[in-house]
């Protein structure tokens, strides 16, 4: 029987994650033999926390179906953990439990037949395509080198001016520390952030998945400052160095308990069912605030703060427009200085910057235009973790938090950030 070719019409135009696609293309070019720097994949470097490991392994072989919602233990805990980490109001029936905070960012946006969805540029690749996946209308938050790419209220109510109907909700998407520019909000700033979307009655979604990353341990969520409308969501896999186990949270405002939380159960049940029991069963080892954890993030965060400042430095130095990092392990460098420079050698986007450094030097970055800047601002995310996230802990606790690296330990521990940091900041002074 001859089977002719299915034809697929009215396809969604749905790209594939930028972030994905550029991993794949750097191990392509490294099977080739030739020296990648993978600053453009943000992946925790660092080996889960010793305790969550055990557990995964004792309870490889539980299979059963949990309840949508999660373990009521393992909710629990993140509830009491989101008190004793960030202060915040919680308890079990306000946590969700999903395979992934990826995934639950989505359910909270479909909860929604339609939303205005408002997103700050430069934000993480995939909120947008969400937004466009479920027929929402993405509405973009302007930011500046200049305002630290910190959404402020002027700029909150500017994109509100522009909603699509004033009849459908607005959601806010803030993420902070941020992906991509490794940048924090200040106390006041959240304040005054809460006051606009109290007065427009936004609901924020508060994506806090590196906040437990703050490299001076004083992260401060939005929730502390607008409660009853901050949807909190994190997860393992950047603070817990566990991204491939899929294990994110939810935190709902009491508020929101009701029919706003038995919708989200519902379109989990449709959709993921629940995740891993096995993983739901280390991450109850691992929404511990207890010593163990504590001092596994402190040296966590001692040393991204260490390299960050000194990659960041690196680049400043060179003339590159560039705050220095807060928290999580991203940098958000601008080339706008050099922008004639670029120009003269034919580059004239984000991606042809990108694609020309990839192909020059090795040094994989991730266009500032997948984090929805402009295609023609010269901008472009570099992620600090390309070193042995093993080694380095170990190294620090060798060392103990009241003794700072140093130099002689920091360019072995670190030698192949620094080194990717000196081949982009060589191939600037050969323009």
């Amino acid at each position: 029987m001859d089977v002719q070719p299915m034809q697929m019409n009215n396809l969604r135009q749905v790209a594939k994650s930028q972030t994905l696609l550029l991993n794949e293309q750097s191990r392509n070019i490294e099977v080739s033999g030739r020296e990648i720097f993978k600053f453009g994949f943000g992946q925790s470097p660092f080996p889960p926390l010793p305790a969550a490991v055990d557990a995964l392994r004792v309870h490889a072989a539980a299979k059963d179906y949990t309840p949508v919602q999660g373990l009521l233990d393992l909710r629990a805990r993140v509830a009491a953990f989101h008190v004793d980490a960030f202060g915040l109001r919680a308890r079990a029936e306000q946590v969700l439990v999903a395979p992934g905070s990826k995934i639950l960012l989505y359910t909270v946006m479909a909860a929604f037949e339609r939303a205005d969805v408002l997103i700050p540029a430069p934000a993480w690749v995939s909120y947008a395509p969400q937004a466009k996946l479920l027929g929402h209308t993405p509405i973009r938050v302007a930011t500046s080198f200049e305002q630290r790419w910190r959404a402020t209220p002027e700029a909150i109510a500017d994109a509100l001016r522009r909603k699509s109907d004033a009849g459908v909700p607005s959601l806010l998407v803030l993420n902070h520390p941020g992906n991509p520019d490794g940048l924090s909000y200040t106390s006041s700033e959240l304040e005054a952030i809460a006051r606009v979307c109290n007065r427009h009655e936004v609901l924020v979604i508060s994506d806090e998945i590196y906040g437990l990353l703050d490299h001076r341990g004083e992260h401060v969520s939005l929730a502390a400052y607008y409660p009853e409308r901050t949807i909190v969501t994190g997860g393992l896999s950047k603070w817990c160095g566990a991204g491939g186990w899929r294990l994110g949270v939810a935190v709902l405002p009491h508020e929101l308990l009701g029919d706003f939380s038995e919708t989200l159960v519902g379109i989990a049940s449709e959709t993921y069912s629940c995740a891993p029991l096995p993983v739901q069963m280390a991450a109850c080892e691992a929404y511990q605030w207890n010593s163990a954890t504590r001092d596994y993030l402190a040296h966590q965060r001692r040393v991204l703060d260490h390299i960050g400042q000194i990659t960041a430095r690196q680049l400043i130095k060179a003339g590159v427009n560039l705050h220095l990092p807060t928290g999580g392990f991203y940098l958000f460098p601008d080339f706008t200085p050099f922008a004639d420079r670029l120009h003269r050698a034919g580059i004239h986007s984000s991606q042809a910057l990108c694609e020309r450094l990839l192909a020059d030097t090795g040094v994989a970055l991730l266009p500032g235009d997948a984090f929805g800047m402009a295609p023609d601002h010269l901008c472009a995310r570099l992620a600090y973790v390309e070193f042995d996230g093993a080694h380095a802990l170990a190294v620090s606790r060798e060392l103990r938090l009241d003794r700072p690296f140093d130099d002689a330990a920091s360019h072995v521990l670190f030698a192949k950030t620094v080194r990717g940091t000196l081949r982009l900041t060589q191939w600037l002074a050969t323009l």
